[in-house]
């Protein structure tokens, strides 16, 4: 299991989105100087408990988080009632969403509004890698397998890319894998592919012992953070 500073302090917000509301789980630590930021995207499960823990964990290293409620509320441990919910998400909306959460953070008194990036997990890892390539205030982006826009979409990428891949995941072509890591080296951008050959999809949820493996998941976090801090820093 993960460790972290314990004493964060964590509430729900509110943000407007587009013409509505969004919603949100924000968690900041002790220190009160301006932080880097950076928004924590679910899992198609939704905003449960295990990203929550996520985004605590990601404020005691340093940076204020934020973890958007991509389903406004709706949470399940169904996959099938994952699923419909993860095809019942409007993309538009979902980006207005996002969109809305790097708004509220660049307004937020903790934080330094040049500094905000995102890391986010299965449906939140293409979320993150697709913000990315829509928000030019997203610094770096941090996905774990997530799916692969089209190149088209990736054309617009300017922030940097660490993307965290487990070789034994089906439910992502090892062929996008390979062409998002094509399209980094050969368009010279920041960051690349990091790959665990014995990982299946969802290897970093401690809450998912079917999948979870402990030493792979913990490397991810410590090269993950080590790239954000790269191109964020931390206070």
């Amino acid at each position: 299991m993960f460790t972290f500073m314990t004493n964060t302090t964590t509430s729900d917000v509110r943000f407007p989105a587009g013409t509505g509301q969004a919603s949100g789980f924000l968690a900041l630590s002790p220190n009160d100087t301006r932080q880097p930021a950076l928004l924590v995207l679910q899992e198609f499960w939704g905003l449960n408990e295990h990203i929550k823990d996520v985004t605590r964990r990601v404020a005691g290293e340093g940076f204020v988080a934020l973890a958007p409620d991509m389903y406004d509320g709706k949470v399940t441990t169904d996959p099938v009632q994952a699923r419909q919910l993860l095809t019942a998400m409007d993309p538009a909306v979902a980006l207005e969403k996002l969109n809305g959460a790097v708004a509220f953070l660049k307004d937020h008194p903790q934080v330094d509004k040049e500094k905000i990036g995102v890391i986010g997990f299965c449906m939140g890892g293409f979320l993150a890698l697709n913000l990315a390539c829509h928000n030019r205030d997203i610094r770096v982006a941090t996905p774990f397998y997530g799916r692969i826009p089209p190149d088209t979409v990736l054309n617009n990428l300017t922030a940097p890319v660490l993307y965290i891949f487990g070789e034994q995941d089906h439910h992502l072509p090892a062929a996008d894998v390979d062409r998002l890591e094509a399209f980094i080296r050969k368009t010279g951008r920041n960051g690349g592919v990091v790959r665990y050959p014995q990982a299946d999809h969802a290897f970093f949820n401690d809450t998912r012992k079917e999948v979870y493996r402990e030493a792979d998941a913990r490397d991810a976090w410590v090269r993950a953070l080590a790239f954000l801090r790269e191109h964020l820093g931390t206070v």
